[in-house]
């Protein structure tokens, strides 16, 4: 069973490319399995930053393949930008593949993100605007196009036009900046299916073969659980499955072929986008966290709501997705605090809380109730081994893992990629 799930536990942003990154030295091979460009996953080295939304985080990693799955939505131009970026900057991407039944995104499904966002006025989700919704939308609604559609342009001309008649109504009435040619589209499309030809394979068959022959599969997910559009904070969520069985989907890997399942957690909270957040800090600590994690969107550069940790949301998403083991990131931004609180409960109207409640109208008003642990005040971004981390830093990891229900495995202490204690 040599597939590794590598997934966030939070609403994202947990670290998940600096874990993909650190497992892919000894892979063969990286799937992204959900969500599009909306996703942002970074990955700091000695030859600088990389920032990576569609392309899979192992691609920086000679020896690993890296696919993009079936469960991903592509935005191509988006795509063809971001390779040419790294080709650029030296890094080879010949071994990426691109699955031939992957969605498409296209202008039409960004113009009617902004518009429906705009429609709902003081109720909006909060989305990136990349068009991520509707596209999963046009996908579940049998009226997609896929990869392999770009390769076809007399398939790809029926389908854009039939799209073309099913959108125009929504776009009636919106900026001319979101009128879109049906011709001048397929003319692009074709173009670019050409270009990304040579990438467009039936991936799940290359994926099996590599499982089959006993290779080391990482299955990276964008986004996180608590965005899941089953289980998430619905109707705040993100339009795919992040969670283990979204991966197993989207990546074309059955469960009876994984064999971990690393949750990445922060060492607190964080959210971009409305909807609820119990822990959030509207305060100079949420401001300090904000600052020394860097809390900035990799896509949008947005600020990101920020809060302590959230015990009952990590245990939930710990049984969800049958975790076996956490990597808990960015301990280091704890390093000046006195003292650090995470929520082991809520108290509702009704009483205590120890789940997730599907009624966003509790979760809205729980109060969270906190334990207080004392801070370790000293530095830690330049360890490495366990045995170095201050003791109050270990007890606070060793509360994740205890109130979470599955041991921490690595603990990271900065953004960069050899900023990993094992533990």
């Amino acid at each position: 069973m040599p597939a590794t799930i590598v997934l966030g536990g939070q609403w994202g942003d947990e670290g998940k490319g600096k874990i993909t990154d650190a497992l892919a030295r000894s892979a063969s091979m990286v799937v992204r399995a959900n969500g599009g460009n909306n996703a942002g996953h970074t990955v700091e080295t000695d030859d600088g930053v990389f920032k990576m939304h569609l392309v899979p985080s192992g691609i920086l990693n000679p020896e690993c393949v890296c696919v993009i799955g079936a469960g991903v939505v592509i935005e191509p131009f988006g795509l063809l930008k971001e390779l040419q970026a790294l080709q650029k900057r030296g890094v080879d991407t010949a071994a990426l593949v691109i699955s031939d039944r992957a969605h498409v995104v296209l202008p039409y499904h960004s113009a009617i993100d902004r518009r429906e966002e705009s429609l709902r006025g003081a109720n909006s989700i909060g989305t990136t605007l990349r068009g991520i919704g509707p596209a999963y939308a046009d996908k579940v609604s049998r009226r997609g196009i896929r990869m392999v559609d770009l390769l076809n342009e007399t398939v790809l001309a029926e389908r854009v036009q039939h799209l073309h008649a099913m959108h125009a109504p929504m776009l009636n009435g919106a900026p001319p900046s979101d009128t879109i040619d049906a011709d001048e589209l397929v003319r692009s499309l074709a173009e670019i299916g050409q270009q990304l030809a040579p990438f467009i394979q039936a991936t799940e068959l290359i994926v099996q073969d590599a499982l089959d022959a006993r290779k080391q599969v990482i299955v990276e997910c964008a986004q996180g659980t608590l965005l899941d559009i089953d289980y998430g904070t619905y109707p705040f969520v993100t339009s795919s499955s992040p969670t283990a069985s979204g991966a197993c989907q989207g990546a074309g890997v059955a469960p009876t072929q994984v064999e971990r399942v690393i949750g990445v957690f922060k060492a607190y909270s964080t959210r971009v986008g409305a909807g609820p957040m119990p822990t959030e800090q509207l305060n100079d600590r949420g401001s300090l966290i904000r600052e020394r994690g860097r809390e900035y969107g990799t896509t949008t550069g947005r600020p990101r709501r920020t809060g302590w940790f959230d015990g009952v949301a990590a245990r939930s998403a710990v049984r969800l997705n049958g975790v076996s083991e956490i990597a808990l990131t960015l301990v280091d931004v704890f390093d000046v605090f006195p003292e650090i609180s995470a929520a082991d409960s809520y108290q509702s109207v009704s009483g205590t809380i120890t789940t997730i409640p599907t009624d966003l109208d509790v979760l809205s008003t729980v109060q969270p109730k906190y334990v207080t642990m004392p801070g370790w005040q000293s530095e830690t971004s330049t360890i490495r081994d366990r045995a170095d981390l201050p003791e109050n830093a270990v007890r606070y990891v060793n509360y994740v893992a205890q109130r979470a229900g599955s041991p921490v495995t690595m603990v990271g202490v900065g953004p960069g990629r050899d900023q990993l204690v094992t533990m």
